[in-house]
């Protein structure tokens, strides 16, 4: 019997342990390697006597590999469709209504009234140049560029800030000035590196908001964070095994004649034939330096933001929610009560998902940080209960105290994908695979959401399994 074992117990690695330990030709050892609990990034907490997610709390529908996982492992009648559609951006002094027919928070088409209302008058002119006489490019196509100044050159400063620094630079916590066009949208890339309209040319390459296609989100009926017990039952009853506060402090090759690799731990060595690391980049980094210096220098440049999620419960009769949408994004450059707002983005959770909706209280989650702001991680969790509500006044008339509120706090849990990410990360796939029975999994590679990443650690398995099979 071979064995593998996966350092990381978040859904990149239960996935790559699933996968493995589901291999019936060879049934492997599969042991899973985890500095805290399992679940990752997949956490839940009790807030108002129901669990409710404080990290991902849906995915795209449109990515295949979480539905495919969940069907996998027998609970495709718990995902759960996203119950209510839009958003709010608070532009101009007051929160408005996101336009339909956004890529990533690019404009594919530009209302008028609409466009005044968030841009104003000078914005709106600045992007409409684009469909009467479209800027030809202000370089020659190169193999990547940064989102916002991409974006700029064509639709003018105003439609990033407002528009696709809160969307796209809230996603990964960052800042499009340097967020990578390759690998977070391609067809952005594409489109204004050509002569003609961008927003043209991102109409076409999107689905039209006039047809939808299907829910944009799902999640599951209990929360994402269901996902991590349904891994855990499925590898326990693949003969997988998970060792809970088990950090790995080396890895390195065994001597001859032994299984490849010794994974060190404080309590102990663990034998394997093959190895997977499904940790944060710093930490993959450091277990790669005594390996490979170049692949870890490699996995050492990808950094990482640290972000603050305020879950708070209101009585419906203590704020003013905006009708409809499920959430509010607050641009970087808009004032708040006391300065720059903390909150880059507002969730109404319980009007998102339907399984956490009461009649007598109303959900909300509060998101403040990015790579270049840790104000709220400077603030103890009062301080910034308290700042996060001050604001929330601001934007939804909050007045009365929050009935209750959880702080939940992400340190360097957001990596940040900079210009040629994607030529990075090539190159650490390149150089771990001449390592033989290592690969790598996670966020920091080639997509941040939950289904990127379930892709990512199944994708190593395959990789490692196939180096298995390669020396049987």
């Amino acid at each position: 019997m071979t064995s593998v074992v996966v350092i990381g117990g978040g859904v990149a690695g239960l996935s790559a342990a699933f996968e493995l330990a589901g291999d019936q030709a060879r049934r492997p050892d599969v042991a899973v390697l985890d500095a805290g609990e399992p679940g990752g990034a997949l956490r839940r907490e009790r807030v108002g006597g129901r669990l409710v997610d404080v990290g991902p709390d849906g995915f795209l529908a449109r990515r295949p590999e979480a539905t495919a996982l969940v069907g996998e492992l027998g609970a495709a009648d718990e995902l759960v469709e996203i119950a209510a559609q839009g958003a709010w951006v608070y532009a101009r002094g007051r929160l408005r209504p996101l336009p339909a027919g956004l890529a990533l928070g690019v404009p594919t088409r530009l209302r008028a009234r609409e466009a005044l209302r968030l841009l104003g008058l000078r914005g709106t002119a600045r992007a409409a140049v684009d469909l009467v006489a479209p800027r030809p490019p202000s370089r020659s196509a190169l193999p990547d560029r940064a989102v916002g100044p991409l974006v700029a050159d064509k639709l003018g400063r105003r439609v990033v800030d407002v528009l696709v620094d809160p969307l796209v630079g809230g996603i990964h916590a960052g800042r499009v000035r340097d967020l990578s066009a390759a690998a977070f949208f391609p067809p952005i890339l594409d489109a204004a590196q050509r002569r003609g309209s961008l927003m043209r040319a991102l109409r076409a390459a999107t689905p039209s908001p006039d047809r939808p296609v299907g829910p944009a989100f799902l999640s599951l009926r209990e929360g994402m964070g269901a996902l991590t017990g349904l891994l855990l039952g499925a590898l326990g009853a693949r003969g997988g095994t998970v060792v809970a506060r088990g950090a790995a402090t080396a890895v390195h090759r065994a001597a001859p004649g032994a299984p490849r690799w010794v994974v060190e731990t404080d309590a102990g060595a663990h034998r394997a034939d093959a190895v997977v690391l499904a940790t944060p980049p710093a930490v993959t980094a450091r277990l790669l330096e005594p390996l490979d210096e170049s692949a870890a220098a490699l996995v050492g440049g990808i950094d990482a933001a640290s972000v603050a999620v305020v879950t708070l419960r209101y009585r419906p009769d203590a704020l003013t929610l905006p009708e409809g949408g499920t959430g509010i994004l607050v641009p970087a450059s808009a004032d708040g009560p006391a300065g720059p707002f903390h909150v880059t983005a507002v969730t109404f959770l319980d009007r998102k998902w339907p399984h956490l909706g009461r009649e007598d209280e109303v959900l909300l989650r509060a998101s403040a940080g990015r790579v270049d702001d840790r104000r709220a991680l400077e603030l103890d969790d009062a301080e910034l209960v308290a700042r996060v509500h001050e604001e929330l006044g601001r934007l939804v008339a909050a007045e009365d105290e929050p009935l209750e509120a959880h702080v939940t706090r992400w340190e360097d849990a957001f990596p940040q994908y900079r210009v040629n990410h994607l030529v990075r990360v090539e190159g650490i796939e390149a150089a771990v695979a001449t390592l033989g029975g290592l690969a790598v999994a996670g966020a920091a590679y080639r997509g941040v959401g939950v289904p990127a990443c379930i892709g990512s650690g199944r994708g190593a398995a395959r990789e490692v399994r196939a180096w298995l099979i390669g020396q049987s």
